[in-house]
């Protein structure tokens, strides 16, 4: 028997949720079983409906998705987080990941593509289209500059360890690391590893403090 995906959607524009209700209702194994129109209302419904997936706009009277994303995560760790956005959202991409989202989507997506996304992401996959995978390395770049040349000088880092290290120290999780610089996971920690021992670190929370002392 087929598992069912119970899938939550949040977003104030009720002709939009309800068009995402239709195209996901199309598959057998989706079950939709709640619209929320802000971030509020998502969480009164959390309670109610125990979804396993959260398709959540980030642009929202009363409560934003950022914040929302940050609450459900905090409150129901097992839930996916999806963000659905439009292109212009940038700004709130590096903080929706940092608070547990799994992905990001934008608003023109098909309708087959965000139906194996809600999938994907249900199995623990990170959601990022390529434009917003591209957003995210050009942020970390934006503050890399001077830092780079920091950490180069102190630990003898190569370039990618220092995008990588850089990124560790901004609270990504080696999921979105991977998912950024399209990278294998296993890559991801083998850098990782090297970093820690560049650093004298023995965890995360080792390296990070490091680091910190050099910037």
């Amino acid at each position: 028997m087929q598992e069912t995906i119970k899938v939550l959607i949040v977003d104030d524009q009720v002709i939009l949720a309800e068009g995402i209700k239709s195209v996901l209702e199309t598959d057998k194994s989706l079950e939709i079983v709640g619209v929320a129109l802000d971030g509020f209302d998502a969480l009164e419904k959390m309670q109610e409906t125990l979804p396993d997936v959260v398709l959540m706009d980030i642009r929202m009277p009363n409560m934003n998705g950022v914040v929302a994303t940050q609450r459900i995560k905090t409150e129901y760790p097992s839930v996916k987080v999806i963000i659905l956005t439009t292109f212009d959202d940038s700004d709130y991409i590096l903080s929706a990941i940092n608070n547990g989202a799994s992905g990001y989507l934008l608003k023109d997506i098909g309708g087959a593509a965000l139906i194996d996304a809600v999938k994907n992401a249900y199995r623990g996959d990170t959601i990022l289209p390529s434009k917003i995978a591209k957003r995210i390395t050009d942020a970390a770049k934006n503050v890399v500059s001077d830092r780079e040349i920091k950490l180069k000088r102190a630990f003898s880092l190569s370039d990618r360890e220092v995008e990588i290290a850089l990124m560790v120290y901004e609270g990504f999780t080696n999921r979105q690391i991977s998912a950024a610089l399209k990278l294998t996971e296993g890559t991801t920690r083998n850098y990782i590893s090297s970093i820690y021992i560049k650093l004298g670190a023995e965890n995360r929370t080792e390296a990070v403090s490091s680091i910190k002392g050099v910037l």
